[in-house]
């Protein structure tokens, strides 16, 4: 079961973008105000964890190795090295075909507007894209399970709802390259299988080797991970929405879920 309830959790968190693939068909319209608001809670929830719990425990881990202030350090450090790992990640995936990017389910009735942006040659690379970005979630959900299967749900959750839209941003390139519905949804639902085979390589890479070091280390960079991704695309992509009161409004509610789950299940 150690390796069964992680990984289902992760495979739950990104197969939901095939829901995302699934609204870009049947809506017409984007509905700004729920993304707007699901993308806030999933931020919410993720900061909340990684700067209360996550990084908490990462603490505590290296100081029950490390004494003192170079148990600080190496939480710091860590911290800032998985920031600086999804970052580069970022850095590497150009802007166009980056899944983060706002897409609308409008699109799809607009294939001029879709010429003009060259929806139609993003296709696989979108896939590809978004299936580089889900791999380390995929590590940080996995992990977080491991130490904490209550915060392993939470992650679980916000993953799950921030990769809807992401499932619309690979469905309507590949859509416009392929001209098949079939095929859009398929590899947008492939895409989030990025998110188990980041939690199969944590159990076969990290697990053998893990100490409370190595765990503090990968707590403290999957926080790192999970406020840069907040940070830098779920509260930017909520605000592109238009709705940038009701994003903050779903990062405190999130907020709220989570530390009301941390209470009662402490």
């Amino acid at each position: 079961m150690s390796l069964l309830y992680p990984l289902l959790l992760t495979l739950f968190a990104g197969l939901a973008t095939g829901i995302g693939s699934v609204i870009a068909f049947v809506s017409r319209r984007t509905s700004r105000g729920f993304f707007s608001f699901t993308l806030g809670l999933s931020a919410g929830v993720m900061l909340y964890v990684s700067f209360v719990e996550l990084f908490d425990q990462a603490r505590e881990l290296f100081q029950s190795s490390w004494n003192g202030r170079l148990g600080e350090l190496g939480t710091a450090l860590f911290f800032f090295v998985g920031m600086g790992l999804i970052g580069l990640i970022d850095k590497l995936v150009p802007s166009f075909e980056n899944p983060h990017e706002i897409r609308r389910v409008e699109h799809l009735n607009n294939p001029v507007e879709a010429e003009n942006n060259r929806l139609q040659h993003m296709g696989l690379l979108t896939a590809l894209a978004i299936a580089v970005h889900n791999f380390p979630e995929g590590i940080a959900t996995f992990m977080a399970a491991e130490s904490n299967p209550s915060i392993g749900v939470a992650i679980a959750c916000a993953i799950a709802l921030h990769n809807i839209p992401e499932g619309i941003a690979v469905s309507i390139p590949i859509y416009y390259a392929t001209g098949s519905k079939k095929k859009a949804f398929a590899f947008s639902l492939l895409s989030g299988l990025a998110e188990p085979l980041g939690a199969l390589l944590a159990f076969f890479v990290l697990m053998p080797f893990m100490t409370p070091v190595v765990l503090g280390a990968v707590l403290s960079a999957v926080a790192g991970i999970m406020v840069y991704i907040s940070i830098d695309e779920l509260l930017p992509a909520a605000r592109e929405y238009g709705k940038p009161h009701v994003a903050i409004w779903g990062m405190v509610v999130g907020m709220m879920i989570m530390a009301a789950s941390l209470i009662l299940l402490s």
